[in-house]
C-alpha cells in the first residue's frame, strides 16, 4: 500500500462525523417510529434552511475526496474508487440518520441524507478529476521535494489545524484548554461516589485570568506550534519560510471565519487586539530565526512550546462572555459542528505532543 495521508484523514473525518451527527449522545430512547420512516416523508421537509443545505453538502464533500484519494493511492481503479467512496459516504450518512431517530434532540431527514450523499459524490468526483488531470501526481512530486519520506503524521495534523481553529477558543489560537470542562465532567461522573472527595477542588478562585502578556504568550505559542511541526518534516529553510507564511495566513483566516460564524461577519476581526497583534510580530520573528534549525531540534522545541502553551492556557479560566459563545454553538444552528470542532480543538495539541514524542524516539530518521 502506498503511504498516504489520505487514509488517516479519512478515518479521522469519519470519527468526527459520528461525533457531529450523534451529539449530545444522551437521551437515547425508542420514540415509536421505525428507523426508516424518515425515508418516506415528502420532500422538502417542513423545516429547513439554506444553512442546513450548505452544511450538509459541504460537510461530506471532504469525506468523499479523502476516501476516493485514499483508494486511488492504494491502487484501486478510478471508477471503483469513485463508486466505493460515494457509496461509503452515503451509507455512513444513512446510518447516522437511522441512529438520530433514537435521539430526541436530533431530527432524521431524508433531505439531509440526500445532501450528504451528493456532497460525498462531489468530493469523490473532485478527487477523480484531479487524478485524471495529473494534479495528484504533481502533489506527490511536490511532497517528495519538500518533505521527508515519513511526514504523513505531521501532514495529517497540519491539515486538521485550521479546522480545529473553527471552534471558538477563549484565547485566539488557544487550542487544548480542557481543564475546566474535564473537571466538570469528572465531578458529574463521580457524583454520589466516595471518589469525588479525591478530586482536587477547582474553582474560579484557583484560576488566574490571563494578563495581556500571558495572552500574548499563548497566542504566540499557538501560532508557533504548527510552524515548528512543519519545520520538523520540511527539508530546506526556503521552503520552511514559504510554509510558515502559508500556515500563519491559514490560521488567521480560520480564526476570522470562526469569529464571523459566532458573532457575524462585521465582527470577523474583532479578536485582533493589541496583545494578539504583538504576538503576530513575535511569531514572525521567531519563525524567521528558527528557519535554519535542524529537524530534531525543531521537534524538541515543539515539545517545549506545547508544554508551555498548555500549562499557561489551562491555568486560566474562561470568561462568561466566552461561555455565552459556546452556548450559541452547542444549542444553536452550529450543533452539527459542535462535536466535530470541539474535539478537534481539544485534542489537536495533545495528538501533536504524542506525535513529536514518537518522532523524537526514532533517532534514525530525524536529524
Amino acid at each position: 500500500m502506498h503511504k498516504t495521508s489520505a487514509w488517516p484523514l479519512a478515518l479521522i473525518y469519519v470519527a468526527l462525523i459520528v461525533f457531529a451527527s450523534l451529539f449530545p449522545f444522551s437521551g437515547w430512547r425508542a420514540q415509536g417510529v421505525a428507523p426508516w420512516a424518515f425515508l418516506l416523508t415528502p420532500l422538502p421537509p417542513p423545516y429547513w434552511t439554506r444553512f442546513d443545505v450548505f452544511t450538509n453538502l459541504l460537510g461530506y464533500a471532504p469525506l468523499g475526496f479523502v476516501l476516493a484519494l485514499a483508494l486511488l493511492r492504494t491502487g484501486v481503479r478510478t471508477r471503483w474508487a469513485f463508486a466505493l467512496a460515494t457509496l461509503a459516504g452515503a451509507l455512513l450518512s444513512l446510518g447516522m440518520e437511522f441512529l438520530q431517530i433514537y435521539l430526541p434532540q436530533r431530527v432524521a431527514s431524508n433531505l439531509d441524507w440526500l445532501l450528504n450523499a451528493l456532497g460525498t459524490l462531489a468530493g469523490a468526483l473532485a478527487a477523480v478529476l484531479l487524478e485524471r488531470w495529473g494534479a495528484l501526481a504533481r502533489w506527490s512530486d511536490l511532497r517528495a521535494r519538500w518533505f521527508v519520506p515519513d511526514a504523513r503524521g505531521a501532514l495529517v495534523l497540519l491539515a486538521l489545524w485550521p479546522a480545529a481553529l473553527l471552534f471558538p477558543a477563549a484565547v485566539p489560537f488557544g487550542l487544548g484548554q480542557v481543564l475546566e470542562r474535564l473537571d466538570a465532567a469528572l465531578v458529574e461522573a463521580l457524583d454520589g461516589t466516595p471518589f469525588l472527595d479525591w478530586l482536587p477542588q477547582l474553582d474560579e478562585e484557583s484560576l488566574d485570568p490571563l494578563s495581556p502578556g500571558g495572552e500574548m504568550l499563548c497566542v504566540a505559542l499557538g501560532l508557533l506550534i504548527p510552524c515548528l511541526l512543519g519545520y520538523g518534516v520540511i527539508r530546506t529553510a526556503g521552503r520552511r519560510a514559504l510554509f510558515a507564511a502559508g500556515a500563519l495566513l491559514a490560521g488567521l483566516a480560520a480564526t476570522a471565519l470562526s469569529a464571523a460564524l459566532s458573532w457575524g461577519p462585521v465582527h470577523a476581526w474583532d479578536w485582533l487586539s493589541l496583545p494578539v497583534r504583538a504576538s503576530l510580530v513575535l511569531v514572525l520573528l521567531a519563525a524567521t530565526v528558527l528557519l535554519p534549525m535542524g529537524r530534531r531540534a525543531c521537534l524538541a522545541l515543539l515539545l517545549l512550546a506545547l508544554a508551555w502553551h498548555l500549562s499557561v492556557l489551562n491555568q486560566a479560566p474562561t470568561s462568561a462572555y466566552f461561555s455565552h459563545t459556546l452556548q450559541l454553538w452547542e444549542q444553536g444552528r452550529f450543533i452539527r459542528f459542535y462535536g466535530l470542532g470541539q474535539w478537534l480543538g481539544w485534542l489537536w495539541p495533545y495528538a501533536t505532543l504524542l506525535y513529536a514524542l514518537l518522532r523524537l524516539s526514532r533517532r534514525d530518521d530525524v536529524r
